[in-house]
């Protein structure tokens, strides 16, 4: 309970502006986690992107990698791919170019483990690690829209 009345404080004391780009990416997270749990991917991923909204950018990619990684905090099972999607989401909407990105790798146990992770203009906006390189990267999954970069 100390916890959540801690965070509730941080909250409150954010400038407006952070407290807007925050509870925007909560809420796009948690609609992230609940579309990756009852629809099927393609579905969730059209529904939650949408289609670009703006022709100038309305939030940067430094407040998204910022607010994700206060808000994956708050959502439950919020891991790499609801994550992922979250961010391919904001960015689009808010006017700037995302690669939603998927990679492999197989541990020395012989476990496989997949890593979501999202870039724009070459720069890895959600979703870093530091073994990154050592995940093989899938096929950067198309836009969600053709033709809307």
């Amino acid at each position: 309970m100390a916890g959540a009345l801690e965070l509730m404080r941080k909250y409150v004391r954010l400038p407006a502006r952070e407290r807007a780009v925050l509870t925007r990416t909560i809420i796009t997270l948690g609609a992230a986690r609940l579309a990756m749990w009852i629809l099927p991917f393609p579905v969730g991923r059209r529904w939650l992107v949408g289609k670009r909204r703006t022709k100038s950018p309305t939030i940067t990619r430094d407040q998204i990698t910022w607010a994700m990684a206060q808000a994956r905090r708050v959502v439950p099972r919020a891991t790499c791919l609801p994550q992922a999607l979250a961010a391919e989401a904001l960015l689009t909407r808010g006017g700037l170019a995302a690669d939603l990105q998927i990679g492999v790798m197989k541990t020395e146990a012989g476990k496989l483990l997949a890593h979501a992770w999202v870039e724009s203009e070459g720069r890895i906006v959600v979703g870093d690690l530091p073994d990154l390189r050592a995940y093989t990267r899938l096929p950067t999954l198309p836009s969600v829209w053709p033709g809307s970069r």
